[in-house]
Parts: structure tokens; C-alpha cells; sequence
């Protein structure tokens, strides 16, 4: 049986966890949704971070990305624009990036990651 690691857990889901050898970190949201995507995006990322970190790695690891947008022909540019400013340059995963009906009328983006150890 292989060994998992979860964190932040409770009977539906975790928001990292780690097995055999990867780090899959879970749809992160953010909490401020009053903020547009630029800000929304911005939280996000800052989670993906400390997720990251709580099991010893940083974006550095990320091989592997999915985002979800509510309104990729509004959006898109905001969401990348803070993207670029956050990946690490040399070590940039790939990239899915994709609309969708996200759960509130507030929420404007949702960030899934795998990282490898």
C-alpha cells in the first residue's frame, strides 16, 4: 500500500496530497470573491503557494496545471497576466486553461496543480 500524506482534510476532500512522488493540490477558490479576476486569481495562487509549502515544495515542482474561468474571452488576459508574474520562468508547467460554470455567480476562477517531489 502506498504511503499518502494528506493536509487541510475533512470528509469530502483534502487540499494537498502526496503520493508516490507527486503532490496533487486540489481546486483552490478564493475567499475575497468581491474581487475580480485579477484579485481572484492573486488568492489563489497565494493558496497553490502555501499549499505547496506545507508539504515542502514550492512552485518550482508544478509540472502540471489546470485552470477553470467563468469567462475566458473576459478574463483570460487578467488571469494570465497574474500568472506570469507569479510561475517560476525556468520552471514553467504545463497548462490547461479552460471556462466553465463555477459554483456561485461570484467565483471567477478555480487552480488545480500536481507538483512532483
Amino acid at each position: 500500500m502506498a504511503n499518502f500524506t494528506r493536509i487541510k482534510h475533512n470528509e469530502l476532500m483534502s487540499k494537498a496530497v502526496r503520493a508516490n512522488g507527486f503532490v496533487f493540490v486540489g481546486g483552490q477558490t478564493p475567499d475575497q470573491r468581491e474581487e475580480d479576476v485579477t484579485g481572484q486569481t492573486r488568492q489563489v495562487l497565494k493558496k497553490i503557494d502555501e499549499n505547496l509549502e506545507a508539504m515542502g515544495l514550492d512552485k518550482s515542482h508544478l509540472v502540471s496545471v489546470s485552470i477553470w474561468l467563468k469567462d475566458i474571452t473576459r478574463d483570460f488576459d487578467a488571469m494570465n497576466a497574474v500568472w506570469a508574474e507569479w510561475v517560476d520562468k525556468n520552471n514553467t508547467p504545463s497548462r490547461a486553461t479552460v471556462e466553465a460554470h463555477l459554483r456561485t455567480a461570484d467565483l471567477l476562477v478555480e487552480i488545480a496543480a500536481i507538483a512532483a517531489e
